[in-house]
């Protein structure tokens, strides 16, 4: 699999809404900075999980929307729609955020990333 249909099969994947499933796509030294309105953050694999449950327990469903994928070698850079659907309101969905990313891949994980996103 190269780094394209990586990228594309972990963003389509159930991953930010298990993390069992992001478990899999993700190396055990990952390193994701991530740039957004609260400045930057460095996120390490446990951080990114610990990430990813907060999630869970605040919405009741996830979706993102792929706009567009480029990758050269073992590098992607993925364009992207966060949606879900808040627990006290799931007939609604929202947008949590527009998100580009460059991600790295290394023994076909995701190895380091640059994530910069901004609310909608």
């Amino acid at each position: 699999m190269d780094a394209k249909e990586f990228i594309t099969a972990y963003y389509k994947s159930d991953a930010y809404g298990n993390p069992e499933v992001m478990e899999r796509f993700v190396h055990k030294d990952v390193i994701l900075e991530w740039r957004n309105s609260k400045g930057l953050s460095k996120l390490n694999k446990e951080d990114m999980l610990n990430f990813i449950k907060e999630l869970k327990r605040s919405y009741s469903s996830y979706r993102i929307e792929i706009n567009n994928v480029v990758a050269d070698g073992n590098k992607a850079s993925v364009q992207y729609t966060h949606y879900a659907d808040a627990i006290e309101n799931p007939e609604e969905e929202i947008v949590l955020g527009y998100f580009m990313a460059i991600w790295e891949i290394k023994d076909k994980k995701l190895y380091r990333g640059y994530l910069i996103s901004q609310t909608g």
